[in-house]
C-alpha cells in the first residue's frame, strides 16, 4: 500500500476503527458497529480521548525496498532495506533517547518530542545499477582515506645526514634555540638528527619562560636551572660560541654550568644582562681554558672580578667588547698595562642617547701593550688622547691593524694629527670609518701610509653644522690615491664644490679594473650630472648609489638606486 494512500484513508473519514492495535479480534467487516457507537458517545470527553488516541496512533505502511540517508560527508546514501546494513553500506549511528527536561517552577516532566524524519517520497524509481554504483563509490572512498595519511611520513624516510644539513641551514640563520628543541619533538628520527653536537656549536638563549620586566617565580627558576643543566649535559658537548640575552637572574649559574660542561668554549657574550659577579669570572678561569672572546656590551657586571680574571688569564683573550662607562673604562686601563698581549679585536661603544661620550685613551700605551691588534673600534665616543711621559718615540704603532672605526653621531674633535698618531704604522689598513669626523681633511687622508684602502666612510650625519667650514677642497687627492682599491666610498653631506667633485669622480673612473667600486654614497653633495655620468659609465659593478638630497640633479633622479639594472636606467636618463 502506498504511503499517500494510508494518509488519505486515515484522515478522510471517521468510519474506520481508531486503531488496528486497540481492536485485536475484529475483522474488516465490522466498521458499521463502531460507527454507531462513536456517534452515540460523542462528547467533549470522548473527543478529548479520541484526539489523544489519534496522536498516539501510528499507521505504518509497507516499507519501500530502499532507504535514503544523509552521510557525514553530505552524500545521500541509497541502500537496500533487505541488506540489514551488513557493512556494505553506510550505517547511521544509533541515537539514544533524549532525557526529559524539568520545566522551571514545576515538578512535571515534559517529554521532548522527537523530530519526525522526513523520508524521500518514492516519486522516481531508481534502478539497481545506480544503487550499486553509489555503494561502490562509497566503498572506494572509504578505502582511499587511510592511504592518504601515509603521505605525511616523508620526513621519517629521509637519511639522517640530509636532515642534519637542512637543520644546519636553519641554525645558521635563526639559531639553535628554540628551533632544535621544537623539531626534536616531531619524531624519533628528527630527535636523533636534532641531537647532533655539530648543530649545537653556537647557541643564543634569550628570555627564558618569562616576559621582559617580570619576576621569576621559584618554580620557574628551578625549571630554568633544570632545563639549562640538561641542555649542557646532553647538547653542549661541542659548544664554542654561547650568548645570553636579557637575563637578570641565574647568570652566574649559567656561566658556571657552561664553563664546567663545555671544554671547547671559545666565545662568551652577555647582552643586556645583570648580576654577573666575580664568582662567574672565577669559574671561567678555572674551567674555560679555551676562552678567547668576551662581549659585555650593555650588561652590568662586577668590574673587579673581570680585572682579576684578565690579570691571571688575559694572555688567552683575543677579543674584548664593552660599553663605555665610568667603571667600565678601567678595563681599557688594564689592557694598556699589558694584561692582554695577544689582543686582536677591541671595541668600545656607548648608547646612542648617551650624553657623556668622552673616552680618555692613551694611544701610545695601547700600541705598546697590544702590537697584534687588527680591529680597533670606538663607536659613538669622543676619544681624548693622552700622551706618555716616556718612550713615546719608541711605539711601533699598529702594524697589523686592518680596521679603524671612530664613527660618531655627534661632533668629533679628532684632527689630522690625531689620526696620524694612530695609523702611522698601519700599512695593512683596509677599512677606515670616520663618520662624524668633520675636522679631517683630504690632505690628512692623503698622508696616511696605507696604500690598499678598500672602504672609506667619511659621511657627516649629525644634525648640527657648528664648526664646519663653508666648503672643502682636495677630494681628488683621496680618489686618486685609492682609485685602484676602493670598493665602498661614503662622502654624504660633505661640503665639496661641484668642480672638486667632478675632478674626484674622473680620477675614480680611471681605475684599471671596472669591477672595483661597488657602493657610492653621494647624498647631500653638490654632484652634477656630468660628474655622475663619468663614474656610472665606467664602473659596471656598481650596485648601490645614493643620490638623495642632491640639489644639483634634476627632479626624479634624487633617490637611492639598488642594483646594476636600476643604475643603468639612471644612465639613460642622464644622457
Amino acid at each position: 500500500m502506498d504511503s499517500t494512500e494510508v494518509a488519505t484513508h486515515s484522515e478522510g473519514s471517521k468510519d474506520t476503527a481508531p486503531s488496528t492495535s486497540n481492536v485485536s479480534g475484529q475483522r474488516e467487516d465490522g466498521p458499521k458497529v463502531n460507527k454507531t457507537s462513536l456517534k452515540r458517545n460523542s462528547g467533549k470527553t470522548t473527543n478529548h480521548k479520541a484526539k489523544k488516541q489519534k496522536k498516539a496512533r501510528v499507521n505504518r505502511s509497507a516499507q519501500p525496498s530502499y532507504t535514503v540517508h544523509e552521510g557525514e560527508d553530505m552524500l545521500l546514501v541509497i541502500s537496500s532495506s533487505t541488506s540489514q546494513y551488513d557493512g556494505s553500506t553506510w550505517a547511521p549511528k544509533k541515537k539514544g533517547r533524549k532525557k526529559k527536561k524539568l520545566t522551571k517552577g514545576k515538578g512535571k516532566t515534559v517529554q521532548i518530542k522527537k523530530k519526525k524524519t522526513v523520508r524521500a517520497k518514492p516519486k522516481l524509481e531508481i534502478k539497481n545499477d545506480k544503487i550499486a554504483k553509489v555503494a561502490k563509490e562509497e566503498e572506494d572512498t572509504s578505502l582511499f582515506v587511510p592511504e592518504k595519511a601515509t603521505d605525511y611520513r616523508w620526513g621519517q624516510s629521509l637519511p639522517e645526514e640530509v636532515l642534519i644539513n637542512i637543520f644546519q641551514m636553519v641554525v645558521v640563520q635563526d639559531g639553535a634555540v628554540p628551533f632544535l628543541c621544537r623539531v626534536g619533538r616531531v619524531c624519533r628520527l628528527w630527535n636523533i638528527a636534532a641531537s647532533s653536537p655539530v648543530l649545537w656549536r653556537k647557541v643564543t638563549v634569550g628570555h627564558c619562560w618569562i616576559a621582559p620586566g617580570k619576576t621569576q617565580l621559584p618554580k620557574t627558576e628551578e625549571k630554568i636551572k633544570d632545563t639549562f643543566n640538561w641542555l649542557a649535559q646532553n647538547r653542549f658537548s661541542q659548544l664554542r660560541d654561547f650568548s645570553l640575552c636579557h637575563w637578570t637572574k641565574n647568570v652566574n649559574y649559567a656561566v658556571d654550568v657552561v664553563s664546567q660542561l663545555c671544554p671547547h668554549l671559545c666565545s662568551l657574550k652577555f647582552s643586556y644582562c645583570t648580576g654577573l659577579t666575580a664568582q662567574a669570572f672565577q669559574s671561567l678561569g678555572l674551567h674555560s681554558r679555551s676562552l678567547q672572546s668576551i662581549n659585555l656590551q650593555y650588561s652590568e657586571f662586577q668590574v673587579e672580578g673581570l680585572l682579576e680574571y684578565l690579570e691571571n688569564h688575559g694572555s688567552q683573550i683575543r677579543q674584548i667588547l664593552f660599553t663605555h662607562g665610568l667603571k667600565n673604562d678601567r678595563l681599557l686601563t688594564a689592557v694598556t698595562r699589558g694584561y692582554c698581549p695577544e689582543l686582536e679585536f677591541l671595541e668600545v661603544n656607548t648608547k646612542l642617547d648617551s650624553k657623556d661620550c668622552e673616552f680618555p685613551v692613551c694611544i701610545q700605551a695601547l700600541q705598546i701593550a697590544c702590537p697584534k691588534l687588527k680591529t680597533f673600534r670606538m663607536l659613538n665616543v669622543r676619544p681624548l688622547h693622552k700622551t706618555m711621559r716616556n718612550g713615546a718615540e719608541l711605539t711601533p704603532g699598529f702594524p697589523l691593524l686592518e680596521e679603524l672605526c671612530i664613527a660618531t653621531t655627534s661632533y668629533s674633535y679628532m684632527t689630522d694629527k690625531d689620526l696620524l698618531d694612530i695609523l702611522f704604522g698601519s700599512t695593512k689598513l683596509r677599512v677606515l670609518d670616520l663618520r662624524g669626523c668633520s675636522r679631517i681633511t683630504p690632505a690628512g687622508l692623503a698622508t696616511l701610509p696605507c696604500l690598499e684602502l678598500e672602504c672609506l666612510f667619511w659621511g657627516q650625519y649629525f644634525s648640527s653644522h657648528i664648526g664646519l667650514p663653508s666648503a672643502k677642497k682636495g677630494l681628488h687627492m683621496v680618489t686618486q690615491k685609492w682609485n685602484q682599491t676602493l670598493q665602498q666610498l661614503d662622502i654624504a653631506n660633505q661640503l665639496f664644490s661641484e668642480e672638486d667633485l667632478e675632478i674626484a669622480m674622473s680620477h675614480l673612473a680611471q681605475a684599471t679594473d671596472a669591477d672595483t667600486l661597488r657602493s657610492l654614497n653621494l647624498s647631500g653633495t653638490k654632484i652634477t650630472p656630468p660628474a655622475l655620468r663619468s663614474i656610472i659609465g665606467q664602473m659596471t659593478a656598481l650596485g648601490y648609489l645614493n643620490l638623495s638630497s642632491c640639489r644639483y640633479l634634476p627632479r626624479g633622479v634624487k633617490r637611492v638606486y639598488r642594483g646594476q639594472e636600476d643604475i643603468r636606467q639612471l644612465l639613460d636618463k642622464l644622457e
